[in-house]
């Protein structure tokens, strides 16, 4: 039987050690989640492996390779209380560890467009206990209804970061999105984009990633 405890304690030391989680919150946060609940069961022994991995969808979807979950939060600074918008749930792993950052007095909403793979994470999300507010629909779109948001992350290349989320980001307030072309080769520009008091915008590149395309009115892929 596969000691995924064991894998999850090497797994977050490593990351440690190279300097993905910073901060004991986040720590905290992927020592508790198992990832493996958020698997496909056709790849759960890949559960703590360095790299992303089919989950149902339309066969684009997939869960990040873990290391990209310290690398998108810990910018963000996410603390208890805060309300978080996430775009793409996929399997609902980054929306548990952001509800572990959050709190129970923080909120968190996330927003997914393929119905297989929204019931895929409504699933694991409620079998785990995790109050979390799952919406099915357009993500370039964000969800007003709950905004405004202390932190927005996207989890889907964008070929810019959709207007909309940034009017529904708080003053102050911090976006983390891929940013750029599909081309498994080049990548994209992983952007933190930061709104101060006044509402003024500034954004920066934090490293190169490869992400699947945004789908959505604001993203590569019309719905």
């Amino acid at each position: 039987m596969t000691d995924f405890d064991a894998q999850r304690r090497r797994m977050v030391r490593q990351y440690k050690e190279q300097n993905y989680i910073k901060t004991d919150v986040m720590e905290r946060a992927m020592l508790k989640v198992p990832r493996e609940a958020f698997m496909d069961e056709r790849y759960i022994e890949y559960s703590y492996s360095d790299q992303p991995m089919p989950i149902p969808g339309d066969g684009r979807q997939t869960i990040s390779a873990p290391y990209m979950y310290p690398i998108f939060y810990e910018p963000l600074q996410l603390k208890p209380g805060f309300k978080v918008l996430e775009i793409g749930t996929g399997s609902g792993y980054g929306a548990a560890l952001a509800k572990e950052l959050v709190g129970d007095e923080g909120i968190v909403v996330t927003v997914e467009i393929n119905p297989i793979t929204y019931n895929f994470a409504v699933s694991n999300l409620q079998r785990l206990g995790y109050d979390v507010i799952v919406i099915l629909g357009d993500g370039s779109l964000g969800y007003p209804e709950k905004a405004p948001y202390d932190a927005i992350c996207v989890t889907a290349a964008c070929p810019e970061i959709p207007q909309p989320l940034i009017e529904q980001l708080k003053s102050p307030g911090k976006l983390m999105a891929p940013v750029g072309g599909l081309s498994s080769f080049l990548g994209q520009d992983l952007v933190l984009l930061e709104k101060d008091e006044q509402g003024k915008v500034v954004k920066r590149v934090l490293m190169q990633v490869v992400y699947v395309p945004l789908i959505g009115k604001y993203g590569w892929v019309e719905k």
